[in-house]
C-alpha cells in the first residue's frame, strides 16, 4: 500500500509540472514549387531540382516553425509575364523566378529587406535551380550543409538562425500557487492513504 501511495505521488507531481513543448520558430530561406496558381513546398532542395523549361520557382524570407507554418511566396506574376523579354534558345531554357525578401518583421535586427522582384533564368537544360538562381540574384550565400542562407547579399548574416524556443509552461500561477494538477493529485495521495491507515487499524482490532 504505501509504495501504490507513493507511485500515485509521483504520478501527481509529473500531472502538476509536466507540460508539451513547443516548436522553436527560425528565419530562413524557403523554397517553393508553383503549379498554375498555387503554391507548393519543394521536396528537394534548389541544388538538386532540375526544372523543365516554363516552370516558376519561388524563393520567400520568412519566420516559421516548419513547412506547415512557411510564408508562401507573393505575388501572383506567371511565366508569361516573367519571362516575357526573354526569348526561347535551342538547347537553354528559361526559369522564372519569384524572390521574395519578405517583410519588415521577418527581417533581422537592422537589415531592411528589398522588395519583392522576380527574374527569368536562361540555363543550360540540365540546370538546376540553383544554377538559375545563380544566374539573376548574385551574392548567394551558402553555410557548409549547402542550406541557402542569402539571395542579393540578404540578409548579411545569418543562416536558419533560431529565433525563440518557447519553455514549457509553469506548474504555478503568476502567484506561485499549486497548479490545479498538483492539488488533484495531492488530494488523491491523501484520500488512499487515509483508507490505507484505515485499513490498517481493523486489521489490527480484528
Amino acid at each position: 500500500m504505501r509504495r501504490a501511495c507513493a507511485a500515485l505521488l509521483l504520478t501527481a507531481l509529473s500531472l502538476g509540472t509536466a507540460a508539451p513543448a513547443q516548436a522553436a520558430t527560425y528565419r530562413y530561406w524557403s523554397f517553393w514549387d508553383r503549379d498554375g496558381s498555387t503554391w507548393t513546398y519543394a521536396t528537394q532542395g534548389p541544388s538538386v531540382s532540375v526544372p523543365s523549361d516554363g516552370e516558376v520557382k519561388g524563393f520567400r524570407f520568412a519566420l516559421s516553425e516548419d513547412s506547415a507554418d512557411a510564408s508562401q511566396p507573393r505575388g501572383t506574376a506567371t511565366f508569361g509575364t516573367i519571362c516575357a523579354r526573354t526569348p526561347a534558345r535551342d538547347g537553354q531554357k528559361r526559369v522564372a523566378l519569384v524572390l521574395d525578401f519578405g517583410t519588415p518583421k521577418d527581417a533581422p535586427s537592422g537589415e531592411t529587406p528589398p522588395k519583392l522582384r522576380t527574374a527569368c533564368a536562361q540555363v543550360a537544360e540540365d540546370a538546376t535551380t540553383a544554377e538559375a538562381l545563380a544566374e539573376v540574384a548574385k551574392p548567394l550565400r551558402y553555410d557548409s550543409s549547402a542550406l541557402l542562407c542569402a539571395i542579393e547579399g540578404y540578409p548579411g548574416a545569418g543562416c536558419g538562425d533560431e529565433i525563440s524556443k518557447p519553455a514549457a509552461k509553469s506548474a504555478k500561477s503568476d502567484d506561485d500557487s499549486p497548479s490545479l494538477g498538483l492539488w488533484a493529485g495531492a488530494a488523491g495521495v491523501a484520500a488512499l492513504g487515509a483508507a490505507a491507515f484505515w485499513q490498517s487499524r481493523r486489521r489490527r482490532n480484528a
